[in-house]
């Protein structure tokens, strides 16, 4: 089974909808969406619900999921046949059946009220993760990163999304500062090396400096071997010098560069038991 595929999570923003899932045990995703956001972590076998502001105590936060049963291409046109006949009644939908919804026994929240559409990850991350940001599945240095950050208390949003003179950037890492905000990027050895990649870095840098974006990047060398000596008292300094995170006070405390990290103690998802608020149940359809 193929784990990249194993849990979407789902913007609802829309009360009706989660009756829908509830009553009718479907949810739909429109086919474009899908082809441009998820074309590599298609399909899944488990569907979890972000809502957002409109559902009050319950928004900006994950509470409900189910497995997915079947997954079919429909037409607007046959998920509301009571609708008024119209342009959108023959866009194209992934219709998702589902299983009965489940609660989680804590929801997964998201501290900054994001607005976020889909977020692909894994069981294992899903069944572990405490908040949003615990949930992004893109990168083994991203994540190395942020089970530091979390220690430190240096609190980061991951894969926030920025647009600047309409574009629009996913940062790896965005930490907010009183005086200005930081945007922290994970580079692997192959990816920004790729000549067809330099112009558009550098727009993207340069849009982001314009913008008041301070930009730190470190490489798979520097995440794996020199995070306490190097990349951490950089972040670190770079908070500092821009005023100190917004909510908290002061600057959380520095890494012994002496004293090497601890990896087991740092990398969050190395438990193989999930944390119980997740019931895994055997599989009644395999998706295809």
């Amino acid at each position: 089974m193929n784990k990249r595929g194993q849990v979407l999570v789902a913007i609802m923003n829309e009360l009706h909808d989660l009756d829908i899932a509830r009553e009718k045990h479907w949810y739909r995703i429109p086919v474009p969406s899908v082809e441009r956001f998820l074309k590599e972590r298609w399909a899944p076998e488990w569907l979890a619900f972000y809502q957002t502001k409109e559902f009050g105590d319950e928004g900006y936060a994950v509470n409900y999921f189910a497995r997915v049963l079947d997954i079919c291409e429909v037409t607007r046109r046959e998920l509301f046949p009571d609708e008024t006949e119209g342009k959108k009644a023959g866009r194209k939908y992934y219709q998702l059946m589902l299983a009965p919804l489940e609660k989680l026994t804590q929801p997964i929240l998201s501290r900054r009220w994001r607005r976020i559409v889909f977020i692909p990850t894994t069981l294992e991350k899903f069944a572990h993760a405490v908040e949003i940001n615990d949930l992004f599945d893109d990168s083994p240095l991203e994540d190395r990163l942020w089970a530091v950050l979390k220690l430190l208390g240096i609190r980061a949003e991951r894969q926030e999304f920025v647009n600047i003179q309409e574009q629009l950037y996913a940062l790896d890492f965005a930490i907010y500062c009183k005086e200005g905000n930081l945007n922290v990027e994970t580079d692997g050895d192959t990816w920004h090396t790729k000549p067809e990649r330099i112009p558009l870095d550098n727009r993207r840098d340069n849009d982001l400096e314009t913008a008041g974006w301070k930009l730190l990047r470190f490489n798979t060398k520097h995440i794996h071997e020199q995070m306490a000596e190097y990349c951490v008292p950089t972040i670190q300094e770079n908070i500092k010098r821009l005023g100190g995170l917004t909510d908290q006070a002061a600057i959380t405390p520095t890494v012994d560069s002496g004293t090497p990290l601890d990896w087991h103690q740092l990398m969050l998802f190395d438990s193989a038991e999930p944390v119980g608020r997740l019931k895994r149940k055997k599989r009644r359809k395999r998706v295809q």
